[in-house]
């Protein structure tokens, strides 16, 4: 009978352990967010801030829209190698742009030159099997700025 009350009271002490796991829970720690994923973001953004300018300039839009599908396609395969689905609607970017072209290419190009110094310090940091992507974003950062001259 003693032994019965004994293991009843170490099961009972056992129980609210088993509740907090720290009884072979899972050992595993949340796991932090991507290195990557604010170049995803960023591509998205970047997307974004092209086509609304393209809707808003529409004597730019053969000059900006293939570059706001290039930041799609990148945003694509950026989310393929993390491993996460892209979001179904794109984020707004700061600011509606210019009524003037110009301004708006301005800020295009400044949006753009910080894509492109962000994918290349990625790029720097990024293990061996993501660098050719993440260098490949980088490259192309840097002909998007050459195209908005």
């Amino acid at each position: 009978m003693l032994r019965a009350g004994g293991l009843l009271a170490l099961g009972a002490a056992a129980a609210p352990l088993a509740g907090c796991d720290l009884l072979g829970g899972d050992d595993e720690a949340p796991k932090a967010p991507d290195p990557l994923r604010p170049l995803l973001d960023e591509a998205l953004t970047l997307a974004t801030a092209y086509q609304d300018a393209a809707t808003a300039h529409p004597d730019l839009a053969a000059r900006l829209t293939p570059i706001a599908e290039a930041h799609r396609a990148h945003a694509g395969e950026l989310a393929r190698l993390i491993g996460v689905t892209p979001p179904s609607s794109t984020p707004a970017p700061s600011g509606a742009p210019s009524t003037d072209p110009d301004a708006t290419l301005a800020d295009l190009r400044q949006r753009e030159r910080a894509g492109r110094d962000a994918a290349v310090a990625a790029c720097a940091s990024a293990p061996a099997e993501r660098a050719p992507l993440v260098g490949s974003i980088a490259a192309a950062r840097a002909t998007h700025l050459e195209a908005l001259k």
